[in-house]
């Protein structure tokens, strides 16, 4: 418990003394978010109406997909997972422990959007609590799993730059934050399923803020948990801790099973 714990501290300070993952955590969020504040708005006034969840959806997709991935691969490039194994360090750990700071820090963003929004921006406060951390926790469940997972098949931090961008870009197309998923045509809207940003504000929208589903809301929750816990459980899987051993438990292409929930989603919803 004493190693979890300094291992915890250890990632917890590095995403904030770490330049990169500063950039990540905090100020290409926030930047964005007081950018969009300022413009959308003056666009589209009804931009307020799902400004808090838009937002805290893109600080999540940027931290986790952008965010997680590139320090997984350098550790594991540089020969840190090695020094790791020598030392008894569990490879859930070092997973799991990325993603859980991770996740600390988009608390404290996503705090300070969502009392700072109504101020600033006249936006539209959440009118469920509960069901608005749920949410939230549940979309951080599912990005940080599906960065891990990139983290862990990419072979360099090239491949891991493409990778979250097959993901990061069509969910801020699709994924409901700028452009309603209603209009969406139906094939977009069918594609747009396969992303976490689309369920993430179905379930904000229709739970949280008031406003109609676009589909079954709960069902998006059990699909955002389901398929985090899938790509954690791949990771974990695939792993490795040296990027020259040859020998893997399983092929990279086993990765794409994280589409499974989300998959099943546009089957039944």
């Amino acid at each position: 418990m004493s190693a979890f714990a300094n291992h915890l501290s250890f990632e917890l300070k590095t995403g904030i003394r770490n330049k990169n993952l500063l950039l990540m955590n905090y100020l290409f969020p926030l930047g964005f978010y007081l950018m969009m504040g300022a413009i959308m708005p003056g666009i589209n006034p009804l931009f307020r109406d799902t400004m808090i969840p838009a937002m805290i959806t893109f600080a999540i997709l940027a931290a986790t997909l952008l965010g997680l991935p590139d320090p997984l691969v350098n550790a594991r490039e540089t020969g840190i997972f090695r020094s790791y194994k020598i030392n008894g360090v569990p490879a859930f750990s070092i997973l799991f422990i990325p993603g859980l700071t991770t996740g600390m820090h988009l608390a404290v963003v996503s705090l300070i959007i969502t009392f700072s929004a109504p101020l600033l921006f006249d936006a539209q406060i959440p009118q469920n609590g509960f069901a608005f951390f749920i949410t939230l926790v549940a979309l951080s469940i599912a990005c940080s799993g599906i960065g891990i997972l990139i983290g862990v098949i990419s072979p360099s931090t090239r491949l891991t730059v493409l990778y979250s961008q097959i993901i990061f870009v069509p969910s801020m197309i699709l994924g409901g934050l700028m452009l309603p998923y209603t209009m969406l045509p139906t094939a977009a809207q069918k594609i747009a399923q396969l992303m976490p940003a689309t369920h993430a504000m179905n379930a904000f929208n229709s739970l949280a803020m008031g406003a109609a589903a676009d589909f079954n809301p709960w069902a998006s929750i059990i699909i955002l948990a389901t398929g985090g816990l899938t790509a954690f459980c791949l990771a974990l899987f695939l792993f490795s801790w040296d990027s020259k051993n040859s020998a893997r438990r399983g092929h990279p292409l086993l990765a794409l099973l994280v589409l499974v929930p989300f998959v099943a989603g546009i089957l039944v919803l």
